[in-house]
């Protein structure tokens, strides 16, 4: 079978695409941004769409040549400098949804999510039910899958948060108004889309996909701890002001591109709880959920996993440092340093030049610490913090040399500046 899987390299559409390879389908796979996917995923026939602008049935109609059944796994957690909540979950989708009607494509699975059909506190959840209403009123062979909180060997956004919280040295942050998960497992959710891309399969049904066992917030992040050998710790509540704080601050860091899991959004849906009945899903498709300690006991950490862990919470840690780093440096040689910047360039020889150079290495500094908090241009103007560090060593060791026997160091500063550049340039990918 030839299936077209939207969000065909995220969390969930990845695994989803990776499993029906295995079950020997042809798989097309939308993405906005296709190029690494394409690498990683070389069998997958990729097409380059912004879901959130294709939000007619033309723009999909094309694409949907030879093409059997459709796998929606497309979403977004939060309108942000990088999302479109509305235009992913409704404008783009159900145009989708359409054109599948237009094209002759009847077999549809859809990711939702678990408990919107009982709340909708968020953005996120509203725009989901709008889509699954969409559907369910079709005359299409839908089957919606509603799944909890879905965890795997893949980490990202909540998942990888939970590794990252269970990582944290000598404590378990306890967030408050966290309600009961029964989180699910990533494989067991592509093993769920493979079964209804079968033709013998029931089609009109909506069922919620979740783990066997009801779990806090911090059972969850206790059995990671367990799972990554970092032994007991103690559980310090964190203060209703300072969660908000912290989640406030994962919106404003959106708008730069950014995609961090604390934002008021997972704040939300974590205070309404992601549980439900998968006594259905069970029935119909004979797959048993597997419970977070069965998974977690299968599949052994790894030293990789602890690195994860450990880097995931430092990362945003030294985006900011550098930014703020580069931001503050070309701030003060605009202020307070400047007269003695201009001494150093006359030292150096700069002659006449020496208040332009200063300036004009005050706005380059502030222009790549800029440059580091968005996410588009953080990969460039990190490779440019390393070129300027080295230009800045291999200029400055030959026009000021007594510079590297300052008490200060001014040059000898720069190496862990260097080191820190080429370890968030190393782990900068999201996924």
């Amino acid at each position: 079978m030839r299936v077209l899987v939207t969000g065909a390299y995220g969390f969930i559409g990845s695994a989803v695409a990776a499993r029906l390879l295995t079950d020997s389908h042809e798989v097309a796979g939308v993405g906005r941004n296709i190029a690494k996917a394409s690498l990683q995923q070389p069998e997958v026939r990729w097409i380059g769409l912004d879901i959130a602008r294709a939000t007619q049935a033309e723009d999909w109609l094309p694409h949907l040549n030879g093409i059997d059944a459709l796998v929606n796994c497309a979403g977004a957690l939060q309108d942000g400098g990088s999302d479109n909540v509305r235009g992913v979950h409704v404008d783009g989708t159900v145009a989708l949804f359409n054109a599948c009607k237009k094209a002759g494509i009847k077999r549809i699975v859809h990711i939702s999510a678990i408990g919107i059909d009982r709340e909708t506190p968020t953005k996120f959840s509203a725009t989901k039910l709008i889509a699954d209403e969409a559907l369910a009123k079709s005359d299409l062979d839908w089957v919606i899958l509603r799944p909890s909180v879905v965890y795997g060997s893949n980490a990202y956004g909540g998942s990888a948060l939970l590794r990252a919280a269970a990582a944290l040295p000598g404590f378990i942050p306890v967030f408050p108004d966290t309600a009961e998960l029964q989180i699910v497992h990533l494989d067991d959710v592509a093993d769920t889309v493979a079964f209804f891309l079968k033709k013998e399969a029931p089609k009109k049904l909506t069922l919620e996909l979740a783990g066997p066992d009801r779990l806090t917030f911090r059972e969850i992040v206790k059995a990671y701890r367990r799972w990554l050998g970092f032994g007991d710790a103690r559980e310090i509540s964190i203060p209703r002001w300072l969660a908000a704080l912290a989640f406030k601050l994962g919106d404003a860091v959106s708008w730069l591109g950014w995609r961090p899991p604390v934002r008021t959004t997972a704040q939300r849906e974590l205070a309404r709880g992601a549980v439900g009945d998968p006594s259905e899903w069970k029935r119909v498709t004979g797959i048993a959920p597997r419970s977070l300690k069965q998974a977690l006991a299968r599949e052994p950490a790894s030293i990789q996993e602890k690195w994860f862990a450990r880097l995931y919470l430092l990362k945003p840690l030294m985006i900011g440092g550098l930014a703020l780093f580069w931001i503050v440096t070309g701030l003060i040689a605009f202020g307070p340093g400047r007269e003695a910047g201009i001494v150093l360039m006359l030292q150096a020889g700069a002659g006449a030049y020496a208040a332009a150079a200063v300036l004009g290495g005050a706005m380059l500094d502030i222009f790549i610490g800029a440059g580091i908090t968005a996410k588009r241009t953080a990969r460039f103007a990190l490779l440019a913090s390393i070129a300027v560090s080295l230009l800045y060593l291999a200029l400055g060791g030959m026009l000021l040399p007594k510079l590297w026997a300052d008490p200060l160091g001014p040059f000898v500063k720069i190496v862990p500046v260097l080191l820190v550049s080429f370890a968030t340039l190393a782990i900068l990918d999201d996924r």
